[in-house]
């Protein structure tokens, strides 16, 4: 099960894909989570979505946490196909409750009353590559895997299955 969690080939491009998805959404976390980049913080964007936008607040805490720590994870490529489901899950709610409304376009000129899905469905689309493919070279988890493996190798013994003590 471990295998398939942290399992990711040695490749710079899911790295790249990796480190861009991770930079816009803790970037987009800290403004909900800390109050950074002129977002509101914690308490206030809570009160948002839970009052206004009428979302349980177990799931409106898991949206903030799915992109701050979503994102921090995408970064150290630590648990990244976790912090991927969860920033495609958030993006795939978002386009269902609230963005669909507004199109595909985003409001660049102000004229539509919200924003639209386009950045939505390229968020989705990276973080679908990374659950599939894994957090790519440069990782935590290609570390910890590669830790994993190694220890397997050594507790399997020398080729053949001798034990170290029967080889001698």
């Amino acid at each position: 099960m471990l295998d398939r969690l942290f399992k990711t080939d040695d490749d710079a491009v899911m790295t790249i894909i990796r480190l861009v998805l991770g930079v816009v959404f803790i970037a987009h976390g800290a403004q909900k989570m800390l109050g950074w980049f002129g977002g509101y913080g914690f308490s206030a964007t809570m009160g948002f979505f839970t009052k206004q936008m009428g979302i349980p607040a177990v799931f409106a805490f898991l949206a903030i946490a799915a992109e701050f720590f979503g994102g921090l994870g995408l970064i150290l490529g630590l648990l990244g196909r976790i912090a991927a489901l969860g920033i495609g899950v958030e993006m795939a709610v978002a386009v269902a409750l609230v963005h669909r409304h507004f199109g595909l376009f985003m409001n660049w000129y102000g004229t539509q009353k919200g924003e639209g899905f386009e950045y939505h469905l390229l968020a989705i689309a990276l973080a679908l590559a990374v659950l599939v493919k894994g957090a790519g070279a440069f990782s935590l988890d290609r570390l910890i895997y590669q830790r994993l493996a190694s220890g397997r190798r050594r507790a399997a013994g020398p080729v053949g299955g001798e034990s170290l003590s029967s080889a001698a």
